[in-house]
């Protein structure tokens, strides 16, 4: 009598897989490669006729309604109406305009930078029975050079309304609670529940992306399964056919499905983002190359270097020094 034979899952030797959503896994690696320095926020308070123009900025910009309502008008976009308690991140640090009424494009190119307009109006327009309106405003300072695509493929302006985002709002009130009171430990609580409202605001955005975008891939069970895997452990010794059976599927259906969502093959991604890692360490760490090159999976300095050099036109070392040079 013949037994038929069980197909075996053999467990992956030295993948040390993590048990958290590859949703979240990549939203955290994505914003942890690009950010730079404190991020910073201020509490604005405005009112009567006021129309205040922000410039471009090389990072994120957010603004949270905490009273009454305005507008927002992006460079080369259209008027976004904003409720007490809704949210706007502009991931892309374009330059826009706020005003307390409907805004065009004539009324946008009188506005007035938001520091000037402070110092003429110093604190007249909060007062009550001016329709005051009280925000929350702040940036994050982000390196364009290495963004993630979850991060790139959003779009210019990210409205999140109040109520929509249980988290989100928690972390707008704690964070509203410490910008004022400066209480002892906000040097350190603020910064953290900036970077915590930074998240929440990405993972709002992911979430409600269109189809089609990186959001599909981290929907989908084969391709999310495999950035998992890669994120998880970059410096594994994976192979397509690894990340593969990680994903429980052969190599041609992960390759068939992975490409299309992540916009390049398995192995390209992978390459990829241990450059983008190592480039990260040589940002934020004194590491030798040899250790950041074990720590990202290369067998030896010379190797990450080739590669290094292969994706962003110069070596290491001299990646290092230009970004020690450069005022963070």
């Amino acid at each position: 009598m013949r037994v038929p034979l069980k197909r075996i899952r053999v467990p992956l030797t030295g993948a040390r897989r993590r048990r958290y959503p590859a949703r979240m896994d990549v939203v955290s690696d994505a914003i942890s490669a690009v950010r730079l320095g404190r991020p910073s926020s201020d509490r604005v308070r405005v009112g009567g006729t006021w129309c205040v123009r922000l410039d471009p900025y090389e990072g994120a910009g957010f603004h949270v309604v905490l009273a009454g309502s305005c507008w927002l008008l992006a460079d080369g976009g259209e008027p976004v109406p904003l409720a007490t308690g809704d949210a706007v991140l502009l991931p892309h640090g374009a330059g826009h305009v706020l005003a307390g009424s409907p805004v065009d494009a004539a009324a946008a190119e009188r506005a007035l930078p938001l520091e000037h307009y402070r110092e003429a109006r110093g604190d007249r327009a909060a007062r009550p029975g001016r329709e005051a309106v009280e925000m929350l405003c702040g940036k994050y300072r982000l390196d364009r050079s290495r963004v993630h695509p979850l991060l790139a493929e959003l779009p210019g302006v990210v409205r999140l309304p109040g109520g929509a985002h249980a988290e989100l709002q928690s972390a707008i009130a704690l964070l509203s609670g410490e910008v004022d009171a400066r209480r002892p430990g906000s040097s350190i609580a603020l910064p953290s529940l900036l970077d915590l409202l930074l998240v929440y605001m990405v993972r709002a955005s992911v979430a409600g992306a269109a189809p089609g975008s990186w959001s599909a891939a981290l929907g989908d069970p084969v391709t999310a399964a495999a950035l998992q895997a890669m994120h998880a452990d970059p410096a594994a010794p994976w192979s397509a056919e690894r990340l593969a059976a990680e994903a429980g599927v052969s190599r041609p259906t992960l390759v068939r499905r992975f490409t299309p969502l992540v916009g390049r093959p398995p192995m390209a991604y992978l390459t990829w983002w241990r450059l983008t890692l190592a480039a990260t360490r040589l940002r934020d760490t004194p590491d030798s190359l040899a250790a950041i090159a074990a720590r990202v999976g290369y067998g030896s300095p010379y190797a990450l270097s080739h590669a290094f050099a292969r994706e962003f036109g110069t070596t290491p070392g001299r990646y290092r020094a230009a970004l020690a040079a450069t005022p963070v």
